[in-house]
């Protein structure tokens, strides 16, 4: 059975850059600091990651406590700026979760930076959230190797026993996704929906490397399931 584990940004939906707006807002409203012009990368990593990232840059201890309360900061502020960014679901994935959802020989769940309640809030805005059985998050841990490793326990705790890394699947729009991937020895999908090129995807050596998933039959015929 194919385990298939979807990121979230950039992979089912751009939000138009709700995410870091509220996170930022978060920072200079809860701490009262200017944004630094100094760049904190997002793409493909944790929101914990990102967090003790932003704090640091902006000389404010990342200690358990600030880190906390940016993440409260950031989760308040969240469904303001989903509502008020132009974001959408990247293309062909409406379709494909639909076709997947409700057979009983695929598992669906989520291998994502993003802290569990930020999932649900970027998901449930585009009404992705119940699609999705299990996950990995980025609450706990700063690198996704880590959350790559907590999604598998997840499936295998669903399961009720040891799964084999070669049925389940990572989908992701960068190179962290595919690395996390080999992490855990799950084949990797790379679609160019995010930041990254196709170019710059096909470099990782994903099993697959797309445009994006309008046009999924290569992977529905690996995964056993007809167009």
């Amino acid at each position: 059975m194919p385990v298939i584990l979807f990121d979230i940004d950039g992979t089912l939906v751009r939000t138009g850059g709700a995410g870091k707006a509220a996170m930022e807002a978060a920072l200079s409203e809860e701490f009262g600091v200017a944004i630094s012009a100094e760049e904190v990368p997002y793409s493909g990593r944790t929101d914990r990651a990102i967090g003790r990232d932003l704090l640091t840059a902006h000389a404010i201890d990342p200690s358990p406590a600030n880190q906390l309360r940016l993440t409260n900061g950031y989760l308040t502020r969240l469904p303001k700026y989903l509502n008020e960014h132009d974001g959408t679901i990247c293309p062909g994935i409406g379709h494909l979760l639909e076709k997947l959802q409700d057979r009983d020989d695929v598992l669906l769940g989520l291998l994502t930076g993003n802290v569990r309640a930020g999932a649900r809030h970027k998901l449930g805005h585009y009404g992705l959230w119940e699609f999705f059985t299990l996950g990995g998050f980025g609450d706990d841990h700063y690198e996704r190797d880590d959350v790559a490793r907590a999604a598998l326990t997840a499936v295998e705790a669903h399961r009720a026993g040891p799964v084999d890394p070669a049925d389940v699947w990572v989908i992701g729009d960068t190179p962290l996704d595919v690395r996390c991937a080999r992490a855990i020895g799950a084949k990797a999908v790379a679609v160019a929906t995010g930041w990254h090129t196709l170019d710059v995807l096909e470099a990782t050596h994903p099993d697959f490397a797309l445009a994006d998933l309008s046009e999924p039959r290569e992977l529905l015929r690996a995964w056993n399931i007809g167009n």
